[in-house]
């Protein structure tokens, strides 16, 4: 069983990605943007984030930034509506482990948070 940082600044989506990631058997925290996911990875060390990219405070990809600066080696696993690839290359270029399509399915999420484990 995984600890999953869940960031979004949706409450819904944050439940929706919460429920598929617990039964997937994994322990969930949230934050409801960058900032706040920061603060909680220091104070509770997840094996995986899920983080939405547009969000107010600090989007995504000063997430990823922060993270890369900081050397945090946790994996970061992106969802978003924006799946151009200008997005995904930005995302891969400041370190995300995988992009998936927002809203994602079950499977999706249970799949993406398995292989962000095993690369660990």
């Amino acid at each position: 069983m995984a600890l999953v940082l869940i960031t979004d600044d949706a409450a819904f989506s944050r439940r929706m990605i919460r429920k598929a990631v617990e039964e997937g058997g994994h322990k969930v925290i949230e934050a409801a943007n960058g900032r706040e996911c920061l603060d909680m990875l220091t104070a509770n060390s997840p094996d995986c984030i899920i983080s939405d990219l547009l969000m107010p405070e600090m989007d995504g990809y000063g997430l990823l930034k922060s993270l890369r600066e900081q050397g945090a080696k946790v994996p970061v696993i992106v969802l978003s509506a924006d799946i151009q690839d200008s997005a995904r290359q930005q995302c891969e270029s400041l370190g995300a482990f995988m992009m998936l399509k927002k809203p994602p399915k079950a499977p999706e999420i249970i799949d993406a948070i398995q292989k962000a484990l095993n690369n660990k």
